[in-house]
């Protein structure tokens, strides 16, 4: 089992075992075996029981008289759960799953920034101000900028002052850490501050329609980063598969 910084033992079991199952390893239907996964995981059965009772809150198993313990079916996941998004996220994320959180982001960001442009407080736009230096201050370091654009986002939702709406950061954070992951990974994007500062400009000035339309921009832009790095990632592979071959 890989050991994973500030998690007990528990926490890593069910961190392997979620992201296990979200990557397929065990199809829906089929029994996990908790003896096998203490010798595979190399932790106790107490360990076990307790990371399978975690992952079970969380829709991905159930236990049943005479049949053990199954995989449930992807219709059953709680999706919305942070861990689960992370998982998702976390190895190589579908097109599918991409698609997904692109469409979440495209509904809940402008609602969130309409609403955030009427009902700001100085302490939201402060926020909104020293993630976007952050990011400026980032430079060329992906972490830095990733965390730093992660927390522009948080806090545009939460000036919209909603607490329900404030709980979709965990889906605008997965649909966020995997493009970012993905695209200053691999050091192909544009330069997405200016976009970001009309975002806060179009907030702080109360303007619903321009923070909207701003919203759409950073979006956009977002998506044809994400667009560059695929292709450029499926034009690399491709060129790797037609190389000839190097004569002894």
């Amino acid at each position: 089992m890989v050991t994973l910084p500030g998690k007990g033992l528990h926490g890593q079991a069910v961190e392997e075992l979620g992201r296990r199952i979200i990557r397929g390893d065990y199809p829906p239907g089929s029994v996990v075996d908790p003896v096998k996964l203490e010798a595979e995981l190399g932790v106790s059965k107490t360990v076990v029981r307790e990371a399978m009772r975690v992952l079970a809150s969380k829709g991905l198993l159930e236990s049943k008289q005479k049949r053990g313990t199954t995989i449930r079916p992807r219709a059953d996941w709680n999706l919305l759960d942070s861990d689960l998004l992370r998982w998702q996220g976390s190895s190589a994320p579908t097109d599918g799953f991409l698609e997904d959180l692109a469409e979440v982001r495209a509904i809940v960001e402008p609602a969130g920034a309409r609403l955030a442009a009427s009902r700001r407080t100085p302490s939201d736009l402060d926020a909104m101000r020293q993630a976007l230096d952050a990011m400026a201050a980032a430079g060329t370091d992906a972490e830095a900028m990733v965390e730093a654009d992660l927390a522009f986002h948080r806090a545009l939702l939460d000036a919209a002052h909603n607490e329900l709406l404030s709980r979709m950061e965990v889906v605008i954070e997965a649909g966020l850490r995997v493009r970012d992951r993905i695209v200053h990974g691999a050091r192909h994007f544009s330069d997405s501050i200016p976009v970001h500062r009309e975002l806060l400009d179009a907030v702080e000035a109360g303007d619903p329609d321009a923070a909207v339309a701003a919203v759409g921009s950073l979006l956009a832009q977002a998506s044809q980063d994400l667009a560059a790095v695929q292709s450029q990632d499926e034009f690399d592979d491709a060129a790797t598969d037609t190389m000839p071959e190097e004569t002894p």
